[in-house]
């Protein structure tokens, strides 16, 4: 998740991982955001009551922990034929 491009292009599955980040935001909001981050950055400084700079901030550090979450997640594989292992082997 190093750019914004891929959480854009599948928003509407990110929408619930932004949820649970800022829960204050309502579906309308988000639906709006569409997956557009200054958009989103504006939504959490208005519901919120930040700055923009702390909006980016939280922004920033909700994106940094999604690549620890997503890299890990993405390492297993699930095939029926061939059981669950992750991509290196090892499981």
């Amino acid at each position: 998740m190093k750019n914004w491009d891929r959480i854009s292009g599948n928003w509407t599955q990110w929408k619930g991982r932004v949820r649970e980040r800022w829960g204050k935001l309502t579906d309308d909001q988000l639906n709006v955001v569409a997956g557009r981050r200054e958009q989103l950055s504006g939504h959490i400084q208005e519901v919120y009551g930040v700055s923009r700079d702390e909006a980016e901030r939280q922004l920033n550090n909700w994106q940094r922990n999604l690549e620890v979450d997503y890299d890990e997640a993405d390492l297993v594989i699930d095939d029926e034929d061939r059981g669950s292992t992750n991509i290196n082997g090892r499981g």
